[in-house]
């Protein structure tokens, strides 16, 4: 019998803006009051579980973010790609709102699998 590991569904975006602090930290602050979040003024941990909002996904996801003087980097991991794919349109969605002054952003997503 074989144990074979899940696979993980990841993808990172480089994000240009002069403003990446302030939408990391205004990010995690809303998503704070429902989802378990970590940050300081650099970077950032949010997880999303399975069941979040009646999902039914076969794992947590998670996005970490960095904040640079002239990007935002964020990194999701999912346990499906269709959650990925949820993912990546609700953290573009809620950048774009808190950078509505810049908007839309520029997201550059590079999808990849890890076994």
């Amino acid at each position: 019998m074989t144990n074979s590991a899940p696979q993980i569904y990841s993808s990172q975006s480089e994000t240009p803006t002069q403003s990446a602090s302030k939408y990391l930290q205004q990010l995690c602050k809303h998503w704070s009051h429902n989802l378990e979040v970590e940050f300081d003024s650099e970077k950032a941990r949010i997880t999303f579980p399975a069941n979040n909002r009646g999902a039914n996904w076969k794992g947590d996801a998670t996005l970490l973010m960095n904040a640079g003087q002239t990007q935002l980097t964020c990194q999701l991991q999912a346990s499906e790609a269709e959650q990925l794919d949820k993912l990546k349109s609700t953290v573009q969605t809620h950048l774009d709102r808190f950078a509505f002054r810049e908007a839309p952003l520029s997201f550059d997503w590079q999808d990849q699998e890890i076994v």
